[in-house]
């Protein structure tokens, strides 16, 4: 392998890391991605559309998203100047490692600190700015390991614990007790809980924002049946999001976008339920007939499925690629993750197809 020719001005932690690039191929089924199902009516999707074709091409969006983040505050039960918006959470969380890089007091480098499994963007975007990443793995039940956690925030100072809830890939929330005790014993840190699933779940546990200065929150309504509008919020102390919004991109967010995703968050509840209530119902006929098939199934609060297989889980994945469906496989990351797939709740049709085609492999 040839040395890339600006070597020398590369960071060095990127010698380790590699783009994150969906799996690639063509399948008649995705159930990989975490999206929801085509379920919008054809009235609403003809209000999007408007939305989207709206406005000029040859102006800027608005700098400052003022609607949208009026939109999301009222969606929340936050103020406009508490919101931040983005390209997915993916550039608040961005934006977030950003701005909090100073090495704490007693660490010899900027830290975060997140449990494992969870998303991948938190290391990937740590790790790329340079920080330092420290994972606790969950316990046998998925959950907080608060002793393992604060025993990391002792030792590691973080700047930043992200705590995702429900989490991905194991759907699974977090227990609340467990929640607060990390963000006590993290005073020094911004604790960040990403509630990108929340909507499947039974309630929400926004009201630590209330309970304690040093949490901030992620959303998005990209699970909900609007992934391709990328757009996300930080929810956070007025004060902090003044400091993140100077790292801010200029004209972060398409017009077209904004326009669509005010819509969606002013207008479009009763179609948000039709989606969350077909999942819900649909997760749990789907792990209810891979249970029967003998796979086994974590109770989930998200729009996806964390299945174990009996055999190894590569085998599994490929099969089903075989038939021309999708989903995620875990077994790279290797010991227990090994027997492990995540599968995003599709169509009724689609869940069907799926459990014909995995009933070979159980």
């Amino acid at each position: 392998m040839t040395t890339p020719r600006f070597a020398h001005l590369l960071r060095p932690e990127l010698a380790d890391l590699a783009a994150y690039v969906p799996h690639e191929g063509a399948y008649e089924i995705r159930l990989d991605g975490n999206e929801a199902p085509p379920l919008l009516s054809p009235d609403a999707r003809a209000a999007v559309a408007q939305a989207l074709a709206a406005g000029g091409l040859e102006r800027y969006p608005d700098p400052r998203a003022i609607e949208l983040r009026e939109a999301v505050a009222a969606h929340v039960g936050a103020t406009p100047d508490e919101i931040l918006v983005g390209a997915g959470s993916d550039e608040l969380i961005a934006l977030l490692l950003t701005t909090l890089s100073q090495p704490r007091a007693g660490a010899d480098a900027a830290t975060i600190l997140t449990p494992s499994p969870t998303f991948v963007m938190y290391r990937l975007s740590a790790a790329a700015r340079g920080m330092r990443v420290l994972e606790v793995p969950l316990d046998e039940r998925w959950d907080l390991d608060v002793p393992a956690m604060r025993a990391a925030i002792e030792a590691g100072k973080p700047n930043i614990v992200f705590l995702a809830t429900p989490n991905n890939p194991t759907g699974n929330r977090m227990s609340e007790d467990r929640i607060r005790a990390v963000i006590e014993a993290a005073e020094g840190a911004l604790v960040v809980l990403d509630e990108a699933y929340v909507a499947f779940a039974p309630g929400s546990i926004a009201h630590l924002r209330h309970a304690y200065p040093n949490v901030a929150m992620l959303g998005t309504i990209s699970k909900i049946g609007f992934a391709a509008l990328r757009v996300g919020w930080l929810v956070a102390p007025a004060e902090l999001v003044r400091e993140v919004d100077k790292v801010r991109q200029p004209y972060n967010l398409p017009a077209p976008s904004q326009r669509a995703a005010t819509l969606v968050l002013r207008e479009l509840r009763a179609e948000i339920d039709h989606v969350v209530a077909h999942v819900v119902a649909e997760r749990e006929r789907l792990g209810r007939e891979l249970a029967r098939l003998g796979f086994g199934v974590s109770p989930s609060d998200a729009n996806f499925l964390w299945v174990e297989t009996k055999r190894p889980a590569k085998d599994v994945f490929e099969g089903l690629a075989s038939s021309k469906i999708l989903v995620r496989s875990f077994h790279a990351r290797g010991g227990r993750l090994a027997n492990r797939l995540r599968i995003t709740i599709g169509t009724r049709e689609e869940d069907d197809r799926l459990l014909e085609a995995i009933a070979r492999w159980a």
